[in-house]
């Protein structure tokens, strides 16, 4: 990314990175997830080429969402921030 960069371009680019992530033939990526049975609702994640992170849940593995390497980055530094910790109502906790 050059620095000299307007918010067009910026756009531009973020956009065919996007179109290409979307366009990545991802049938023979490994699927990591947490431990647990092969019954149980997971997140799954896959590293793609060229450093793009495929998510997806392992009760409808066809719908994958995609993100570039910077989108995962700022997801991961996020979560570890508590960005998206909530506070649930007792009537809704589990």
């Amino acid at each position: 990314m050059a620095a000299t960069e307007t918010p067009e371009e910026i756009a531009a680019r973020k956009e065919r990175e996007k179109n290409e992530l979307y366009s990545l033939d991802i049938s023979g990526v490994e699927w990591l997830s947490a431990p647990g049975g092969p019954e149980d609702e997971k997140v799954e994640i896959a590293y793609l080429p060229g450093g793009g992170v495929g998510m997806r849940n392992s009760k409808d593995p066809d719908t994958v969402l995609r993100f570039t390497a910077a989108e995962w980055e700022a997801f991961v530094l996020g979560a570890r921030d508590g960005e998206f910790d909530i506070d649930v109502p007792d009537s809704q906790a589990r």
